[in-house]
């Protein structure tokens, strides 16, 4: 009796002892289980720099940080002594053109045609006047009454006269017909070069007035009112929400066949854990030899982290850039 006492007492210790480990090796196990991978990210958006092309004073903001604003909203404008003095000097340039333009297409003023035409009837006459003594003296110079050298004397005055009588008709017949084709194409030249010269300041004009290359909402603005800003200075940035991805670097052992196209689940602990989907569009390794890690203390081989991006299906209301975001693998 006391045999069998003995040996329901070992079995009894051998069970609690059997119990007692397992509940260890539970308990070791719980403690040791490891946790579910969190990959942490950051959401980001598309900023836009408003910035001018040509250099001024702030003269007014239009907007003001956190409003809302639509693509060609002004937002702020310039002012730029220099550009409207050069605007009034290209309208001159082009006004002096057309004049020369003008000119050359209209001919000589009709006062001057008529002072070309009496010029040449004056060179007629004095023809006329000589051509009526070289004949007298042609006649005596064929009876041997004057000298060679008187005859020629007279010749040489009616020659004078013919050409001078024929260089006041061309004078007035240049009168008559106007400019050259070759002045009247050269004029018109100077008009489209000054119409040019005029459309480019009006253009440098226009950019005194900034708008917003898209619609958002205004996230910085750099300079105050009156203060100069230089060409191509960013004056202020528009956020595009619409337009918003996720940001992860995540290590190559991580990935587990990744592949762009691929729809992930992710959490965004800063609008109450709301829980979106995505699909992943962008996948390229970091530059820095910074990103490289060992898989192992030992060191097997070295891991490199890679940067992966996720456009979400439909954009949480709330959503802002440098909210985390969580990634469970």
């Amino acid at each position: 009796m006391e045999k069998v006492k003995k040996n329901y007492n070992l079995v009894i210790g051998v069970v609690a002892l059997v119990v007692i480990v397992l509940l260890i090796a539970l308990a070791g196990w719980l403690v040791s289980r490891p946790k579910p991978l969190v990959i942490q990210g950051e959401a980001e958006a598309s900023e836009y720099r408003v910035s001018g092309k040509v250099p001024g004073r702030i003269e007014i903001l239009m907007a003001r940080e956190g409003q809302q604003v639509h693509k060609g909203d002004t937002v702020a404008t310039i002012d730029s002594p220099e550009v409207k003095a050069k605007l009034m000097q290209a309208e001159a340039v082009k006004r002096a053109a057309e004049a020369q333009r003008s000119k050359a297409e209209n001919g000589a003023r009709s006062e001057q045609i008529a002072g070309a035409y009496q010029l040449w009837q004056q060179a007629k006459v004095q023809e006329e006047v000589m051509k009526k003594s070289f004949d007298r003296i042609q006649r005596l110079y064929d009876q041997n009454v004057v000298s060679a050298q008187k005859y020629d004397e007279v010749k040489a005055k009616y020659d004078a006269s013919v050409a001078q009588s024929a260089a006041a008709e061309s004078q007035y017949q240049m009168a008559l017909n106007g400019a050259r084709a070759e002045d009247k194409a050269t004029a018109a030249a100077l008009v489209n070069q000054a119409s040019g010269a005029l459309a480019e300041v009006e253009s440098y004009l226009s950019e005194l007035y900034l708008t917003s290359p898209a619609d958002g909402v205004i996230s910085a603005i750099y300079p105050k009112t009156g203060e100069l800003v230089g060409q191509g200075s960013p004056v202020m940035s528009v956020l595009d929400l619409n337009d918003a991805w996720f940001t992860f670097n995540i290590r190559e052992d991580y990935l587990h066949s990744m592949k762009t196209g691929d729809k992930i689940s992710v959490r965004v602990p800063a609008l109450d854990d709301a829980v979106c989907t995505a699909t992943v569009t962008y996948i390229a390794v970091r530059e820095s030899y910074a990103t490289w890690k060992a898989t192992k203390e030992t060191g097997q081989y070295d891991a490199k982290t890679f940067e992966v991006r996720a456009v979400p299906d439909t954009v949480p209301e709330g959503l802002r850039p440098g909210m985390t975001v969580l990634l469970k693998k």
